[in-house]
Parts: C-alpha cells; structure tokens; sequence
C-alpha cells in the first residue's frame, strides 16, 4: 500500500509563487501545474488526492496564522501508512 496523502485544497497567497512551488516540488514530492496565463494566475501543487492553490498576493503582506493568533497553522497534511508489526 501506497502512504497516500488524503484531501486538501488550500488556497495560500504567496509573493512569488514559482519559489513556493518549487519548495512543494524538491521537498515534500508535490508536482506543480502552472496556470500563469489565467486571469488570476495560479500554480496547483498537486500529490496523491492533494491539491494546493498558489495565488499572487500583488505586493501584500502575508500574514501567517501563527502571528495574527499567536497560535495555529496553515496547513496539515495527514498521511495513511500501513504499518507491518511482526509478532513477538
């Protein structure tokens, strides 16, 4: 069995979404489409069942959860994996 991640489809605003995904892409396996030429360009992460959504912030301050509540996240991603246990 596959660890298959399960749902997800954020939207995070970012100031240079390229950067963000290519973060995504080499360190957590995501594979990145890009819709730059939409009328709000976009790039989708995508793994497994998992979808983010990059958004332009054009120039504003992204505030992180953390900050704004002195607590929290943005995002948790929750992963099934089948353990194998051996019989003692």
């Amino acid at each position: 069995m596959k660890n298959l991640l399960l749902e997800s489809h954020c939207i995070f605003p970012t100031s240079d979404i390229v950067k963000t995904a290519n973060f995504y892409e080499r360190k957590m396996g995501f594979k990145a489409v890009q819709f730059l030429d939409a009328n709000e360009p976009h790039i989708c992460p995508y793994r497994d069942t998992t979808e983010i959504i990059l958004t332009k912030t054009n120039g504003q301050n992204v505030i992180p959860n953390r900050k704004l509540m002195a607590t929290g996240t943005m995002l948790t991603l929750l992963q099934k994996i089948k353990r194998n246990f051996k019989k003692s």
